[in-house]
C-alpha cells in the first residue's frame, strides 16, 4: 500500500506541475526516479516534522500541492499544533501521508503505534481523514486526491494486505462502499475502515458458516463521514458492529455512533464497538498478533458478534 501511494505521487506529479513531494528522513531510494527527474519538486528534510508541515503550508499558499510523507505518529502527535494552525486554520490542500497507521509498527513498541491518529485528526476543522483497505484502492484514492480542496490525512497500512476492493465500485472521497450488501436477511451490519474492512469480510464468512448473515460497509473516509450510507446500512440490522484499528475514544466507532444516535434515535439497534483498549500497548510482536490479542481479526470479530447476538436474544 505504501509503495502504491508513493508511486502515485510521482505519477500525479507527471500530470500536474503543482504536485511536490516532501519526506522526513525516509532513507535512500524513496522515489529515487522522481528525485532524479524532478529535483525541483522533491524535498527530503530531516527529522523536523513541525518544520516540514510549515514548509508544506507555505508551498500550498504559493499554489503548490504538497504530499508529505513520514511515520504516522510523527505526523499526528509530534506536530499537531502545526497541522492545526498552519494547515487546517488556513484550509490548505496539503496531503499528510502517515506510514504505519494503527498497529503496523508493533515491533517498535508504543512510541511508534498510531492508535489515536484517526481520533485526533478528525477533531480538526477542515481536515479530511481517509484509510483505504488495499493497494488498488490506494491508487484510486490518490487519483481522487488531486483535486480535493482541503487538508487530507491518509493513513497507510502495512502493505501486502489482501485485496478486497473492487474497481467496479469506483472511489470518491467521502463516499462509503458496501463490500457485502445489506439485506433484510442479514441481521448483522459490520462497519469498518482501513484494513479492518478485510477482517470484517473474513468475519462475515465465519458468521455465515454459523448460520448468521452479515453485511459489510467499508467506510474509507472517516471524515467527512458518509452519514447516509451509515444510516441506511444500520436500518435493517439487529446488531451494528464497528471495528477499528485504534482506540475507541474519538475514533471511527465514535463517528458512527454520533450519526446513528442522532439519526435513528429510539430505532437504533444494539451497537457493538470493537477497538483497542484505552491504554498504550505493552506488548511488542507483530500486527497480526495484536489483532488476535484484541479481537480484531476475523475470528475475534465474529466471536464478539455472536456473543452480542446471544446476549440480545437472552434479554429478549
Amino acid at each position: 500500500m505504501r509503495a502504491a501511494c508513493l508511486n502515485m505521487i510521482y505519477e500525479l506529479a507527471k500530470r500536474d506541475s503543482r504536485v511536490v513531494f516532501i519526506g522526513s528522513d525516509l532513507g535512500p531510494g524513496v522515489l529515487a526516479e522522481m528525485q532524479h527527474n524532478m529535483p525541483e519538486r522533491y524535498f527530503m528534510e530531516g527529522i523536523a516534522e513541525a518544520n516540514v508541515v510549515g514548509m508544506a503550508a507555505g508551498m500550498a499558499m504559493d499554489g503548490f500541492l504538497p504530499y508529505v510523507n513520514t511515520i504516522a505518529t510523527f505526523l499526528t502527535r509530534r506536530c499537531y499544533e502545526q497541522v492545526a494552525v498552519d494547515l487546517c486554520m488556513h484550509d490548505l490542500p496539503v496531503r499528510l501521508v502517515g506510514n504505519g497507521g494503527g498497529l503496523v509498527y508493533a515491533p517498535l513498541g508504543p512510541t511508534h503505534l498510531a492508535i489515536e491518529d484517526i481520533a485526533i485528526m478528525r477533531t480538526l476543522p477542515n481536515m479530511t481523514v481517509v484509510a483505504v483497505c488495499d493497494a488498488p484502492e490506494m491508487t484510486r484514492l490518490m487519483n481522487d486526491s488531486l483535486d480535493w480542496p482541503h487538508p487530507l490525512y491518509i493513513r497507510l497500512a502495512k502493505g501486502g494486505d489482501p485485496v478486497v476492493s473492487d474497481p467496479a465500485n469506483g472511489f470518491r472521497i467521502g463516499k462509503a462502499i458496501e463490500l457485502r450488501r445489506r439485506r433484510a436477511d442479514r441481521p448483522v451490519a459490520l462497519m469498518a475502515t482501513g484494513v479492518m474492512s478485510a477482517n470484517c469480510l473474513a468475519a462475515a464468512a465465519i458468521l455465515e458458516r454459523a448460520g448468521i448473515e452479515a453485511s459489510v460497509l467499508h467506510v474509507h473516509t472517516v471524515k467527512p463521514l458518509d452519514e447516509e450510507a451509515v444510516l441506511d446500512h444500520a436500518r435493517l440490522a439487529r446488531l451494528v458492529v464497528t471495528v477499528e484499528e485504534g482506540v475507541a475514544i474519538g475514533g471511527f466507532g465514535s463517528a458512527v455512533t454520533d450519526v446513528l444516535t442522532s439519526g435513528l434515535g429510539h430505532d437504533l439497534p444494539p451497537l457493538l464497538r470493537i477497538a483497542l483498549p484505552d491504554e498504550f500497548p505493552a506488548k511488542y510482536g507483530v500486527q497480526s498478533e495484536h489483532f488476535a490479542l484484541h479481537g480484531l481479526n476475523g475470528e475475534g470479530i465474529a466471536q464478539s458478534a455472536l456473543v452480542a447476538l446471544r446476549a440480545k436474544h437472552s434479554a429478549g
